[in-house]
């Protein structure tokens, strides 16, 4: 909180008088990005596209939120569990579904013949563990334009490297 307020250039106990508390900043953070996935993957299942459509939409905004909120996909990632009560379980439900909505659009690429088949669930793990870690890695390396980025990552996630 001290930083925070020095950030602001507030004395820490000025904060208290904009937020209840440290529990409110945390889930102000999270829920806002969790929101922004949540808003994204509404609009890409409403979406009449083919799965594997639907899968380069999904990259290319979760690449959108890494690069717009790097921070807050921080505390999203790694602070998640320090939720508490309803912010916790509005949370836990907004990635379930994100994630089931996605293992959905797998599943329909596999059944269509757009998407090897192989487990959905490997499929899932592999997109969403190279997306989640994004903002560690982008943020320490030589910064790529982000239509290379989007560009590069859907080659490498929906073709392979071979």
């Amino acid at each position: 909180m001290r930083d925070i307020a020095q950030a602001m250039n507030i004395k820490a106990a000025s904060l208290y008088n904009h937020i209840t508390s440290k529990q409110e900043l945390l889930a102000t953070s999270i829920l806002e990005v969790a929101e922004k996935f949540t808003t994204g993957m509404d609009a890409v299942v409403a979406e009449d596209n083919s799965p594997l459509e639907k899968i380069e939409e999904i990259i290319k905004k979760h690449i959108d939120i890494t690069i717009s909120y790097p921070e807050g996909l921080a505390a999203l990632n790694n602070d998640w569990m320090h939720l508490e009560d309803e912010d916790l379980k509005a949370f836990v439900k907004m990635r379930e579904d994100y994630e089931e909505n996605f293992r959905n659009i797998i599943k329909q690429g596999i059944e269509m013949g757009e998407l090897k088949n192989l487990h959905p669930e490997v499929i899932l793990f592999s997109m969403l563990s190279t997306l989640r870690t994004m903002y560690l890695w982008y943020g320490k390396r030589e910064k790529l334009h982000i239509n290379n980025l989007k560009a590069d990552t859907l080659a490498v996630l929906l073709k392979g490297v071979v």
